[in-house]
């Protein structure tokens, strides 16, 4: 098989032409296959000077490069098949030494509706427990290291995914379909869940719980909204009995994909079929008639945690006691064709802390970096985020300060969500698609992010579409398009998250009116005592 290594090939060609411009000879080696003619290597190698030629100018007598190419679009395209039982089979060829494996299943934390919240994260702790062939996780984990690989589960509020880095679909099928839940398993499960939700509370970097609090403000109850973490009162709730239950609807074959990167389609629907065709769960077959097909409900609201930020993080540089707010507005589905523009609009947003360093793509250009963080050297942070699921979807900002500067902070906030229902300039349009194409390109460098990728848009739409697609998608954006997805935006109610001290936090009447403002502004309050 010939394998080209563009970047080596040029490595190895620019090293031997700088040995025959210095006047070197590589050892058994004719001149001439240095990229010379005979002629300009004597003249460049008896030591005369240098030629004064522009790096971008070829030099003279160097064949022109040949660069490998791919054969039709058939190369690169994803490849799917659906099973008899209505298993999706996804692949992806990616040239390499490595692939990506693993299954996703169309169940999360949304979906628990008629059960305790916090199924979701406990299957996510128990995966890759023991199973009828393997007596414990460890026993998998050398399995998998047998063949240079290592395995991950990840659960979010739409999908529960479990990947291999090797193509060991039996692997995959063992954990899917043959895992055991025993109870000294659930109760070690018991204890990683009541740490992970002590941590969370303690943990410097307040991002997981606002997430957590502006999804419960902007669908009140209902599908995204339920919590992805398991509420400390639920722990103790769920037991075998309540995760088979939850398995036999959610687990079944036409809600599951088996993806694939780097590896044969072929191949990959032959072990599909061998371990995933007619393969009974420990947890029994049936058919699945208590699946949860509610829609995504938008609500608005407030959520508000009152805790002691002043001792989050001690140490020789301890981050000052900060108040945490995020505003949320709803958006669009990933289905819809306002996707792209909102996610442009997330660019242009952008944002950070307000101590990251500068550099190309940093996103120092960008709004909340302009306009906040450049003009307001008291505030912490201010980041643009843009959450879209199937149904619904909601881009927020959070912000950071002392809590002194609370009021000013929010004021700041609605302002800015104001003003991107403005005329949005040409340079700035265009940087922004820039960048969101120059991310979406180099994430997609990565096997388990192609992966994913792969997974998500085949679980949801079964098909996929190509980053060329979504290239040619982006550059269509117009500032007409940004100024309507932001019109439409702002006749939501809005959601707002709030954490820490919250004495000077506006209500949220008063934000509600500032976002159906002109300015952005809240209304003036008068005191008679302060």
């Amino acid at each position: 098989m010939l394998s080209v290594n563009l970047e080596d090939n040029f490595f190895i060609h620019s090293f031997s032409t700088a040995l025959s411009l210095s006047g070197s000879r590589v050892a058994g080696a004719d001149p001439s296959c240095c990229g010379f003619g005979i002629a300009a290597y004597r003249k460049y190698s008896s030591g005369g000077g240098y030629p004064n030629i522009s790096l971008s100018t070829p030099l003279p007598g160097i064949p022109k490069p040949v660069f490998a190419s791919v054969d039709g679009q058939e190369k690169y395209e994803t490849k799917i098949t659906t099973l008899e039982n209505g298993l999706k089979v996804a692949s992806q060829n990616k040239f390499g030494q490595f692939c990506t494996v693993g299954i996703l299943v169309n169940s999360g934390s949304r979906h628990e509706t008629k059960y305790p919240s916090g199924i979701a994260h406990f299957l996510e702790k128990l995966s890759f427990s023991s199973t009828a062939q393997y007596g414990s996780k460890d026993e998998i984990l050398l399995t998998l290291e047998k063949h240079g690989g290592i395995c991950d589960c990840q659960t979010s509020r739409y999908f529960h995914s479990s990947s291999g880095f090797v193509c060991v679909v039996w692997l995959c099928a063992a954990v899917q379909r043959h895992h055991h839940v025993c109870d000294e398993e659930i109760e070690m499960t018991r204890m990683a869940v009541r740490f992970e939700l002590e941590d969370l509370n303690m943990r410097p970097d307040p991002e997981p719980l606002l997430t957590e609090m502006i999804h419960a403000a902007a669908y009140r109850g209902n599908t995204v909204g339920l919590p992805r973490f398991c509420p400390a009162d639920n722990v103790d709730k769920i037991d075998k009995n309540v995760l088979h239950s939850y398995l036999r609807n959610y687990y079944s074959p036409e809600r599951m994909v088996l993806a694939g990167v780097g590896i044969e389609h072929e191949q990959l629907v032959e072990c599909a079929r061998k371990y995933l065709l007619h393969v009974k769960p420990v947890w029994g077959a049936s058919s699945a008639t208590s699946v949860d097909l509610s829609v995504a409900q938008y609500t608005g609201g407030i959520i508000k945690m009152e805790k002691d930020m002043s001792d989050v993080s001690l140490g020789p540089t301890p981050i000052p006691e900060l108040t945490h707010i995020m505003i949320g507005l709803e958006s669009c589905s990933f289905l819809e064709e306002d996707f792209i523009p909102f996610a442009v609009l997330n660019m242009m947003m952008g944002g950070g802390g307000s101590f990251s360093a500068g550099g190309p793509g940093k996103g120092m250009f960008t709004r909340l970096y302009l306009n906040v963080l450049n003009r307001h050297h008291w505030m912490y942070n201010a980041t643009s985020y843009h959450h879209s699921y199937e149904d619904s979807g909601l881009l927020c900002i959070h912000a950071s300060a002392d809590p002194r500067q609370v009021r000013e902070m929010v004021e700041i906030i609605t302002r800015e969500f104001i003003q991107m229902a403005g005329n949005a300039g040409e340079m700035e349009l265009e940087r922004a698609k820039t960048q969101l194409k120059s991310m979406l390109m180099m994430n997609l460098e990565s096997r388990p992010v192609i992966f994913e990728d792969v997974g998500r848009q085949v679980l949801s739409t079964g098909k996929r579409k190509l980053p060329h697609e979504l290239c040619d998608l982006i550059s269509n954006v117009t500032a007409g398009d940004i100024k309507r997805v932001t019109t439409k935006m702002l006749r939501s109610k809005p959601a707002v998250a709030a954490l820490g001290d919250l004495t000077e936090l506006p209500s949220y009447e008063h934000i509600q009116a500032a976002l159906s403002s002109k300015d952005g502004r809240l209304p003036r309050m008068y005191r008679l005592f302060r």
